[in-house]
């Protein structure tokens, strides 16, 4: 095992003490962890090029004051209980202090360092609610184990770096086949961008349109991921109302002269309420889009999953402006640690953004490319989607129907008719913070949709995902909930 260590052969300090002094910021930085092996005398002193009794002498001294020890026959390992003096705290504090001055951050750390981002931490419950996640146990795994052989074993191309930044171009040509058929998606295979997921969409776009000070409208409540990246970029959010039939054009007009710059939108599925921009309003969007000179982002996450209605083609294959920058996901549809998403944009930028994408990442892993292809060509995502809808349905109705029984006229449900997630108003007295103490303490994970308001967040709506639960957690769930918020 190598171990870098900077020495100075022309500094005045002697290597030995040097070579102790690295060892033991190692330790007490917890880069050297408790209990772990380092190199042997004589590999260290090959490694560094100085005499093995060099680095003798530190280890010695290592040794006596209780950061190393030996064992016979299996080498020199960190101690696991180091000399208490050393670990004081203030001690510690000060070392850091002197030897990592102040950094100074650009724009974006200095926004990103001041900017509240809740990070998700998944408790530790039996029943959680949490929303966004597919059911991983649904997965055809023996189907896609099959395909990822077919790929590893036929040659080993993509162990390398593939030719194109922009994506395997077989599998861009199924996305454009793909999204013909099931969104009414416009755009030619090279017109899409394969990223690793729409967070990295998102993330690519912003930086390429936003220039601190620029404005975007987007939906109130909305995703929070998309807000934080905006707000990261510098930009002014001018938050939009949503009702029932999705984002209210009247209310996005009153920004006309705030120098807007892009609008984000999640049309199919506006996030977290699950209302559907009717057809009116998508035109009256891209008619006005188009009279400002303004891009729209279309978020299409999850509109793949629709019980009982027909789906409504997708903003960009309305859209005869170039007016609209289309993302999706198979993270949602497949399983979240799937990274591949894409982008498809309008023919002039699609340049700009897969160099963007080459100094980004350089590329998406290309074996997965290979397998989505196969399992887009051959017709498995599409019999997976139509499996997966009877089976969320299901899941959808006895959700619905139980919170309906335990709360009746005390909760009102939205968007119900699509998605994996319900965006529920529970009636109560309670805060949303002891609504959910008071269901974790019966084992039960609550999300609350504050964190989606960017202005006035009201209280009682929480967001139900319930993709990943069967039938029997989720009435088991409600019941506890319903008996643990009892006024």
């Amino acid at each position: 095992m190598d171990l870098a260590i900077r020495l100075d052969s022309d500094a005045p300090v002697p290597l030995h003490r040097q070579v102790y002094e690295e060892l033991r910021r190692a330790i007490l930085t917890g880069r050297l962890s408790k209990g772990k092996r380092i190199p042997s005398t004589r590999a260290l002193a090959k490694s560094l090029g100085i005499s093995r009794t060099t680095v003798t002498v530190a280890y010695e001294q290592l040794l006596s004051e209780g950061y190393l020890e030996t064992t016979v026959g299996s080498g020199t390992f960190v101690c696991c209980q180091l000399p208490d003096e050393l670990l004081n705290s203030a001690a510690i504090n000060s070392f850091h202090k002197e030897s990592h001055p102040p950094v100074q951050l650009s724009n974006y750390g200095a926004i990103l360092a001041n900017t509240e981002i809740p990070y998700y931490q998944e408790p530790n419950l039996p029943i959680s609610f949490r929303y966004g996640q597919p059911s991983i146990d649904q997965f055809p795994l023996k189907l896609w184990r099959k395909l990822l052989s077919r790929h590893c074993s036929a040659n080993l191309d993509w162990l390398n770096y593939p030719t194109d930044a922009g994506g395997y171009q077989p599998l861009r040509e199924a996305i454009a086949c793909y999204l013909s058929r099931s969104r009414a998606v416009q755009c030619e295979p090279d017109q899409i961008i394969i990223t690793s997921g729409s967070q990295q969409a998102l993330d690519l776009v912003t930086r390429l349109l936003i220039a601190p000070g620029d404005g975007i409208a987007l939906e109130e409540p909305g995703y929070p991921g998309a807000r934080y990246t905006f707000l990261t970029q510098g930009a002014k959010l001018y938050p939009v109302a949503v009702d029932e039939s999705g984002l209210v054009i009247e209310k996005l007009t009153n920004y006309s002269k705030k120098s807007l710059k892009l609008i984000y939108v999640t049309p199919s599925h506006q996030f977290p309420t699950g209302a559907v921009l009717s057809l009116p309003r998508r035109l009256e969007l891209l008619v006005w889009a188009k009279k400002m000179g303004i891009m729209i982002i279309e978020d299409d996450y999850d509109s793949e999953y629709r019980y009982g209605e027909r789906p409504i083609p997708g903003l960009q294959g309305l859209d005869h402006s170039n007016s609209v920058l289309y993302i999706g996901t198979f993270s949602k549809m497949l399983f979240p640690s799937l990274r591949i998403g894409y982008l498809v944009v309008p023919q002039h930028l699609v340049s700009l953004l897969t160099r963007a994408k080459w100094l980004t990442d350089r590329h998406s892993p290309l074996l997965e490319q290979k397998v989505l292809v196969d399992f887009l060509n051959e017709g498995h995502l599409e019999s997976y989607i139509r499996r997966m809808r009877t089976h969320y349905n299901q899941l959808r109705q006895i959700l619905v129907q139980t919170l309906k029984t335990y709360f009746d006229q005390r909760v009102t449900i939205l968007g119900e008719k699509a998605g994996i997630h319900l965006m529920v108003r529970l009636k109560t007295k309670l805060s949303d913070e002891e609504i959910i103490h008071r269901a974790a303490e019966v084992g039960v994970s609550m999300v609350t949709a504050q964190p989606y308001y960017l202005k006035n967040k009201p209280k009682g709506e929480f967001i139900f995902g319930y993709a990943q639960l069967s039938s029997a957690q989720i009435q088991e769930g409600i019941g506890k909930l319903a008996l643990a918020i009892v006024e």
